[in-house]
């Protein structure tokens, strides 16, 4: 799978997991020359909090477009160590 976005691959792996119709990265498939931290924090009742990267290439910035949970509740272990997209970042295999 990749994820891309303002045509580029931000992230690419054969290892994804699905989970509410979104794709779970390894966080080691995220290329790091892309992302920025961010301050944005959000939270779900069943996964628990969620923490945001900003994706930037070409000079644009995709604020928040990258999501984890660094401590995901046990229902949601298995997303732990992996990130998921939005934000007009398309998925394709």
């Amino acid at each position: 799978m990749k994820a891309i976005w303002n045509g580029t691959v931000v992230a690419e792996s054969d290892d994804t997991v699905v989970l509410e119709g979104n794709h779970y990265f390894p966080a080691s498939a995220l290329k790091q020359e892309y992302v920025l931290s961010s301050n944005h924090r959000t939270s779900c009742p069943w996964k628990g909090q969620a923490y945001y990267h900003t994706l930037f290439v070409d000079g644009d910035a995709n604020p928040d477009s990258v999501w984890y949970y660094p401590e995901p509740s046990e229902a949601a272990a298995e997303i732990k160590g992996r990130v998921a997209f939005w934000k007009g970042v398309k998925i394709e295999e």
